[in-house]
């Protein structure tokens, strides 16, 4: 599973043994060995023109409604506050959870290695756009939430795209939450002090937390229905930012300091995408496959396993695949290839010493060794990579909603011209295969 997206497991659980054992049980200072660098960790800031905003909106407070972050162009404001990069605890007890580790224990080690970062975004400063605004919505990978993939979330951005990050409610995020009403015997109790963070007196917020296969249970069922219900979150977080932008009234749950009436007529609702990484990436076809307002899909080291090989003809969109040198395997790029067509433009390149972790933000967070050790960094240099799959990812943008932009003079990465990139994929996949 760490493969297809459980980001961090194989890290925490070897320092988890690491610790339990007797003659390990030193301070955890002494993990700051292998981050010697720890003080120039942090995710880079986005390059764009643009400053860059982000908030939080939860429309329906229930397990059926949508949950995303907000990442816009926004006015420069020395009030705002750069949020936390893991928005609270829960998260962690989540990942604690799918490795079957101990929460506490586990805690301590990700505050230690991940608790300080914060995401390079001011958060619910104002909106800001010298023009009508393209939309990406974004799906994060197996284990994963809305927050991990800020690096690639806020560079788009700083280039003048409001970007709706989702947070998966199909049970593959490692936590997640919504909100419930109280029940009667809850609302006639004593009040207690508030800990909602929606002021409203009425709700409850209930965790839900990484669905783990079952004993002798077939992977494939469980992940092809999560992968359509990932599909229908993402579409509908397009459809309320249609709302949103319609100028009708919303009530976001999570009683942000965020004016959303300042989006209103702010999107360009003809120039919309989706992409993903991983299991986000499979979900970006399947989103395509559903929803023609898509016009294109960037599928960021897709796992295609999940998908319905039915589905394919029925995607006319473009495509882009970025992949990672080390991940990919012949069975999953020859699915890929299955989307191959002669009138519609699929693309597809590798970027040199890169792993799957690669394109999420875990890969600025450690230093080199554990880094390399635990699969979260590759050979390259990670600003480098994912500068080029961030401007690879721009131009095929520009190409396919039609942008006025510059991002063209990156064309040629789409076609794998640089030499940290593969044109297509460093596997072999025999033709029988397709």
């Amino acid at each position: 599973m760490f493969s297809h997206g459980g980001f961090v497991e194989l890290l925490v659980r070897r320092i988890y043994q690491w610790l339990r054992a007797d003659q390990r049980r030193y301070k955890l200072g002494f993990l700051a060995m292998g981050n010697t660098s720890s003080n120039h960790l942090g995710i880079p800031p986005a390059k764009g023109p643009s400053a860059v905003g982000c908030t939080d909106f939860m429309m329906d407070h229930t397990a059926q409604g949508c949950f995303f972050r907000l990442y816009y162009p926004c006015q420069e404001t020395e009030k705002a506050e750069k949020p936390d990069w893991v928005p609270s605890r829960e998260y962690f007890n989540g990942l604690a959870d799918f490795m079957k580790i101990n929460r506490t224990l586990s805690e301590k080690i990700f505050n230690y290695l991940f608790g300080s970062f914060k995401i390079p975004a001011y958060l619910d400063a104002p909106f800001k756009s010298n023009g009508k605004c393209p939309v990406v919505i974004f799906s994060h990978g197996l284990g994963a939430f809305r927050t991990l993939y800020s690096a690639v979330c806020a560079e788009m951005a700083s280039h003048g795209f409001i970007v709706a990050s989702v947070e998966h409610r199909d049970q593959s995020a490692s936590a997640t939450y919504y909100f419930r009403e109280k029940t009667e015997s809850e609302r006639t109790r004593k009040r207690a002090p508030k800990t909602s963070a929606t002021g409203q007196d009425n709700l409850v917020k209930e965790w839900m937390y990484y669905r783990t296969l079952q004993h002798g249970e077939r992977e494939f069922p469980l992940r092809n229905k999560q992968v359509k219900q990932r599909a229908d979150e993402c579409i509908l977080a397009l459809d309320k930012l249609t709302e949103i932008n319609s100028g009708t009234p919303v009530q976001n749950v999570l009683k942000t300091q965020f004016d959303w009436t300042t989006l209103e007529n702010s999107m360009d609702l003809c120039k919309i995408a989706v992409m993903g990484h991983s299991f986000g990436g499979a979900t970006a076809i399947e989103a395509l496959c559903k929803e023609v307002k898509f016009k294109c899909g960037i599928a960021l080291d897709a796992w295609m396993f999940p998908l319905d090989d039915d589905n394919f003809p029925r995607v006319k969109q473009p495509i882009f695949f970025i992949n990672s040198e080390k991940f990919q395997w012949a069975g999953n790029i020859s699915r890929m290839r299955k989307l191959d067509s002669a009138a519609i433009q699929r693309k597809m390149i590798t970027i040199r010493g890169t792993v799957h972790q690669s394109f999420p933000d875990f890969t600025f967070l450690t230093g080199n060794w554990i880094g390399k050790m635990m699969k979260l960094k590759g050979e390259i240099d990670p600003e480098i990579a994912i500068d080029l799959s961030n401007k690879a990812t721009l131009a095929f943008l520009q190409r396919h909603l039609g942008l006025e932009k510059n991002f063209n003079q990156w064309d040629p990465l789409i076609d794998g011209e640089d030499d940290n990139l593969i044109k297509g994929t460093n596997v072999t996949v025999l033709q029988s295969a397709i």
